[in-house]
Formats: C-alpha cells, structure tokens, sequence
C-alpha cells in the first residue's frame, strides 16, 4: 500500500492494472496468490522534476486469505472520506476504516484503521481505537504532541502502547500526520525474499510456484 505525500507514481502489474497517484492519493495493491507489479516515477514527473515522497506499508494477509487473487485499488482524495474537526483546526482523511461516522474506501481483509491528518497550528484531534489494535503515528509534516506530553518531530515515528482507547494530537505547526492501526492476526510468519507465509514449507512452496511459472 502506498501513499503519496508528493510527486506522481506510476505502477503497472501482471495481472493488467495500470495507473497513476499523485499526492495524497493512495495505490493498494493485494498480492494474494501472487502478483508482479513495479512502481516508479510517472513520466512526465519525470521530465519536470520536483521532490518525491510517499510512505509504503506491507499488510500481512491472514492464513486464509494468502491465496485470494490478486486485485488492485487506485484510491484518489475525491474517494476518500472526510472529516472535518472542530474549531477548524483541520481534517481526517479515511483511507481505511472509520472515524466518527466518515467511512474509507479501502477494501480489507482484516480490520484496519488508516488516517491521514492534516492539522493547524494549535489544532486538535481526538482518536479513539480498540485498545488490542497495534497503533502507530507518522509525522509526515510539522511537529506534534500526543496527549500533551509526548513531543513527535517531523519524520519520526510512535508506537503506542496496548493501553486505553483514546488519545491525542495537537499541532505545534502546521502538520501532517498518518494513523496507522489494526486488529492483530496473531498468526506465526515465515518470511523469506519478497514472499511472506505462515510456515517454511509454504514458502518453499511458494518459490516452486514462482519458478515453475
């Protein structure tokens, strides 16, 4: 899954998707049974220039969903869902899950919450979440403070503890943040190069799948 925060990525694949993102839109692509994709720099991004940045996230897939087929969801800002927060201190755009009633478009296998925030300076948001779900906070622009003690700079990154279901956010300056948050799967990992299973024998399996085409 990524994000774009700046610039313009292109992606193609195997299974006959193709298309462009540019910022904050998203590009969510499920590997499943599997998939050859790759991403780049859109051409005529290319030929201008300018900066790049996005956030790429790997999603593991439960057990029994590993061999879904492959699909591919474009995600553009005008699908997403908005929340405006009070006072004016900014919005949360809904790239997966629910915030106060304003749902995401994103498609999942398992429950997940995913948030891109854009706040003022001096501007406040409230999240609540289960407190099982593993949470996390990117600070993509600007610096913030998570429950008014906690100072995240630009270009670090939270992890919150499994306790209570609510925190907060403020603003020192104008800023961007991404809220990421799911259910546990709780199932074992095996991983070797890019192919990610539950035990080794599957991915052996998987590279015998691979090679024999």
């Amino acid at each position: 899954m990524t994000i774009a925060c700046s610039g313009r990525f292109a992606h193609h694949d195997s299974a006959g998707h193709a298309d462009v993102i540019g910022k904050g839109e998203v590009q969510w692509m499920t590997a499943g049974v599997g998939i050859l994709h790759k991403e780049y720099h859109e051409e005529e991004f290319s030929r201008t220039g300018g900066i790049m940045q996005m956030v790429q996230l790997w999603v593991n897939l439960p057990a029994k969903d590993k061999y879904t087929a492959p699909t591919y969801q474009p995600i553009t800002r005008k699908q997403m869902g908005v929340y405006s927060l009070p006072d004016n201190a900014g919005e949360v755009e809904v790239i997966a899950g629910e915030y106060y009633g304003t749902k995401g478009p994103a498609r999942v296998f398992t429950p997940i919450e995913l948030y891109n925030v854009t706040l003022k300076t001096n501007g406040l948001a409230t999240i609540v979440l289960p407190a099982n779900y593993n949470t996390s906070l990117l600070v993509i622009e600007g610096d913030v403070t998570v429950n008014q003690q906690s100072t995240i700079m630009e270009n670090h990154l939270a992890l919150f503890e499994n306790q209570g279901e609510e925190f907060t956010i403020k603003a020192t300056r104008d800023s961007k943040i991404l809220i990421m948050s799911g259910q546990p799967i709780n199932e074992p990992i095996a991983a070797r190069g890019p192919f990610l299973m539950n035990t080794m024998d599957e991915i052996q399996q998987a590279y015998e799948d691979f090679y024999n085409g």
